[in-house]
């Protein structure tokens, strides 16, 4: 019975134990759910409350972007409505304007009216009078009216070509005076634009030495280094009692240049004989190559003149060592260039290809004499060989006048090489040669019948030709002047220009007594 009522014992024990534990799970199990259920309508309400508020700001954005638009379009069609005002506006102006244009237009028709009306009648009126002026006038004169009408066409037909003749003289020397006054205006800006030196002629070169010992060392024994200087370069050495200096003699300024520079170097080495002469003759040819390549390169890209041959560059820098009548060629070149790319851009022409033509104008000249020919001739074959522009080679061979000038530019070079040479200073001849050319001058003119004097006057740059009035007419003097230009041309060489002026003066005098 005691093992039985502990058994029954444990059992309700456990029984209840098990009760409890079931009942706190289930306790707990409550107390989750409805913690999870409260959670869920927390999270409800807020989701609610965010949809809302959402709800809410979307529904408040699409109004003020509905009051936008809605604001813009009233804003449009109140500019609209203004627009359309303005244009009423502008319509019934442009209405109020027409009526009063039809009623002047009105008006003046009808003052037209009355005007053409009483032109009528004043018509009516001198027809009248002239009627009886011309019966009166027949009746005085003698004469019908076709024949009074033919002597006033005739009297009318006379003043009118005279007339005529005024008018084409004054035009064509109004013409005259504006052409000369613009191109003097171009020529004159030109050469104010462009700045040159004076030039002088040269056909010796002095080189200094150390002292006076070094002449011997010179000469050489029996005088074999001097020969060997002479032979090598083609210039002669002058030797004389001017102190420490020896004297280059040479009419090739390039020759003589080589053997300054070869001297120079000798001296400077000490060392003179036969084998180093000639190492230094050649060694300041390879120099004077170099300098040539700059000078010509110098010269085209001061100028901007772009995609020459190199070797014609080369002999633009031979022009630095030639002259003519003491001008130097290469300066006369550049100078030329200037003026022809100022003139150019004056005229509305290609400027870079006008200085092209005015560098190489006397690109002949550089080896005129080492070839047979002259300036022209082979300063054409030159340009030719490198194919240059045409328009260049033609502004060569016609700077001379051997060939008409072609272009503008062609034209252009002519007289600029012309105003390069006869500027003050620019060239420079001999006396003789001076005297000579006026002698000439005065002779050629003298040749002609009719001429009492002439003087050359202005360093030869103008004859004046004294004729007989009673000898000579005016037509005769204009005639004289045309034919002795044309024989100062053919016949003279000079520098830029020469002026002819015929003089044909008659006075008649009396005396009152």
């Amino acid at each position: 019975m005691i093992l039985f009522a502990v058994i029954a014992i444990v059992f309700i024990a456990g029984y209840w134990v098990r009760k409890m534990v079931y009942e706190n799970r289930l306790n707990r199990a409550h107390i989750s759910a409805e913690g999870i259920i409260a959670a869920a309508k927390k999270e409800a309400d807020t989701a609610k409350k965010e949809a809302i508020i959402e709800a809410k700001d979307a529904a408040h954005r699409y109004r003020e972007s509905v009051e936008t638009e809605l604001t813009g379009r009233r804003h449009d069609v109140q500019k609209q409505e203004e627009r359309l005002i303005q244009r009423e506006s502008s319509l019934d102006r442009k209405d109020n304007a027409l009526e009063n244009r039809e009623n002047a237009v009105s008006k003046r028709e009808q003052k037209l009216d009355r005007r053409s009306e009483k032109l009528e009648q004043d018509e009516q009126q001198v027809a009248t009078l002239i009627a009886k002026q011309s019966q009166e006038l027949q009746r005085i004169a003698g004469l019908t009216q076709a024949e009074a009408k033919q002597l006033l066409l005739d009297e009318l037909k006379t003043q009118l070509a005279s007339e005529r003749e005024k008018m084409i003289r004054e035009a064509i020397e109004q013409a005259q005076y504006n052409a000369d006054k613009k191109a003097k205006g171009l020529i004159v800006e030109a050469i104010q634009r462009s700045a040159a030196d004076m030039v002088s002629e040269a056909t010796v070169t002095v080189v200094t030495l150390p002292n006076d010992e070094m002449k011997g060392r010179i000469i050489g024994r029996e005088g074999r280094n001097i020969r060997t200087i002479e032979t090598l370069t083609g210039i002669d050495l002058i030797i004389d009692d001017t102190p420490e200096a020896v004297i280059l003699s040479g009419f090739d300024p390039v020759r003589r240049e080589i053997a300054k520079m070869a001297l120079e170097k000798l001296i400077k080495d000490g060392r003179i004989h036969p084998a180093r002469i000639e190492e230094a003759v050649d060694k300041a040819r390879e120099e004077m190559d170099n300098q040539l390549r700059e000078v010509g390169d110098q010269a085209v890209f001061d100028l901007g003149i772009h995609g020459m041959h190199p070797d014609l560059i080369k002999t633009i820098g031979r022009m630095k060592y030639r002259t003519s009548y003491g001008q130097n060629v290469l300066q006369h070149s550049i100078e030329v260039a200037k003026l022809m790319g100022i003139m150019a851009a004056e005229l509305g022409e290609d400027v870079e290809l006008a200085k092209r033509a005015g560098l190489l104008h006397d690109i002949g000249k550089a080896i005129d004499r080492e070839v047979e020919g002259s300036h022209v001739e082979l300063g054409v074959e030159l340009v030719q060989k490198y194919h240059e522009n045409p328009v260049v080679i033609n502004a060569i061979a016609s700077h001379h006048g051997d060939v008409p000038a072609e272009s503008i530019i062609a034209a252009l070079v002519q007289a600029m090489d012309a105003i390069s040479g006869a500027r003050p200073g620019a060239r420079s001849e001999s006396l003789e040669q001076y005297i000579q050319r006026l002698t000439k001058l005065e002779s050629l003119a003298n040749e002609h019948a009719g001429v009492q004097k002439s003087y050359a006057i202005q360093a030869g740059r103008e004859i004046r030709v004294m004729v007989q009035p009673t000898a000579v007419s005016d037509k005769q003097a204009a005639s004289l002047a045309f034919d002795l230009k044309n024989e100062i041309e053919q016949q003279l060489e000079y520098p830029g220009h020469i002026k002819v002026t015929v003089i044909r003066e008659t006075r008649a005098i009396e005396y009152a007594k």
